[in-house]
């Protein structure tokens, strides 16, 4: 049997959706669909506003313009996560400082960040990883403090909660992913959620290309026209067709996933200590969205060992990020604030096991086999 890590999940309303937007005459960006991804966003996540965008990177990008971040700015982040993270900042012209992470949820580590912030600070950018919350009173406790942005790369945590509230909702700014390897997929895909109003104006000019369009087709100007930067952010209505499809059965496939995420945990939790390997650590004000399993294993040479014999066995487990800090781009457009000694030992060590809807146990069984073997 061969286990793939990921399987794109799909409802079965796709392509009808997509027949329904191929014959409604319109095909580019910001139609009926669009809209209802959009209301759907709004009201789910309780954000003020929210626009698709082609990526999550997308979004970052349009983040980071709305922080109005420039050169000489710095913007406080992990290296433990995708290069999409700082590339939208650098692009500004920002300098990255990076932080260490928590040994518990892989997130960044809410203690190190005070350390790390200049007169220069703008920003102050969470990833919850794993769709795992970042300890987030205190992250924004800090910015408030010294009048920091709080902006949330939540590319993997949609339907996942901090304290009740929905993951987006927390920040100035938030991003999310559609990609095809996350739990709410169009191919390609993103989203930038606005919870500061005073972004919101402004966030709709970057959209539509610089232009004030929307206005226009509000009826508050008579005609629409260049006012500021911009670039197309908006995917076709092919894409938030699909996407739409997704959001609707969003519950169902997150509990499609915990189902499997839990299957894992029962039969891997109570043994992998041991065998000296780890998995996720779940805080109390966490509901996380099954978007990962991982195990971690002592040090690169014993995950060097498990992945080959996992992958021999038929399971294709992978490893993840490589810290930002050690690349040659993040040596070059940032800097380390502080010991990355944690961003280093999971790096070294952090396995991701295969995991999709609809996973069956004797998958599972096989997987968490092969694990503990």
């Amino acid at each position: 049997m061969h286990i793939p890590f990921n399987k794109p999940h799909v409802t079965g309303r796709e392509l009808g959706y997509l027949s329904e937007a191929v014959h409604s005459n319109h095909l580019s960006g910001d139609g009926d669909f669009s809209r209802r991804c959009h209301r759907w966003l709004e009201e789910r996540i309780g954000c003020r506003k929210a626009l698709l965008t082609h990526s999550c990177t997308a979004a970052l990008e349009m983040a980071a313009m709305l922080a109005q971040i420039g050169p000489g700015d710095e913007v406080i982040m992990p290296s433990y996560t995708f290069v999409s993270t700082a590339n939208a900042f650098v692009l500004r012209g920002a300098n990255i400082v990076f932080v260490d992470i928590r040994p518990d949820t892989c997130n960044i580590d809410e203690a190190a960040i005070e350390a790390a912030i200049t007169p220069r600070s703008r920003a102050i950018v969470v990833v919850h990883y794993a769709g795992v919350s970042c300890e987030m009173d205190a992250i924004l406790e800090i910015a408030r403090r010294h009048g920091l942005l709080v902006i949330e790369d939540a590319a993997q945590g949609i339907e996942a909660r901090y304290k009740g509230r929905p993951l987006g909702s927390l920040g100035d700014l938030a991003a999310l992913s559609f990609h095809e390897t996350k739990n709410v997929i169009a191919g390609e895909g993103g989203a930038l959620l606005i919870n500061n109003e005073a972004f919101v104006e402004r966030a709709e000019i970057l959209w539509e290309k610089g232009t004030n369009r929307r206005k226009f087709f509000r009826g508050q100007v008579d005609k629409y026209t260049w006012v500021d930067i911009g670039s197309s952010f908006l995917p076709s209505e092919l894409t938030a067709a699909f996407l739409w499809a997704q959001l609707e059965a969003s519950a169902a496939t997150t509990n499609a996933r915990l189902a499997v995420w839990n299957g894992y945990q029962a039969a891997l939790g109570p043994r992998l200590a041991a065998r000296n390997l780890a998995g996720p650590t779940i805080p109390p004000d966490c509901d996380h969205n099954a978007h990962m399993y991982y195990v971690r294993t002592r040090d690169l040479e014993s995950r060097g060992r498990l992945l080959k014999s996992l992958n021999e066995s038929g399971v294709n487990a992978v490893f993840h990020y490589v810290p930002l800090h050690d690349s040659p781009a993040g040596r070059r457009y940032g800097r380390c604030a502080g010991s990355m000694a944690v961003t280093r030992q999971v790096s070294d060590s952090l396995i991701r096991l295969p995991l999709w809807p609809g996973m069956s146990e004797a998958e599972i069984a096989l997987v968490t086999g092969k694990v503990l073997s």
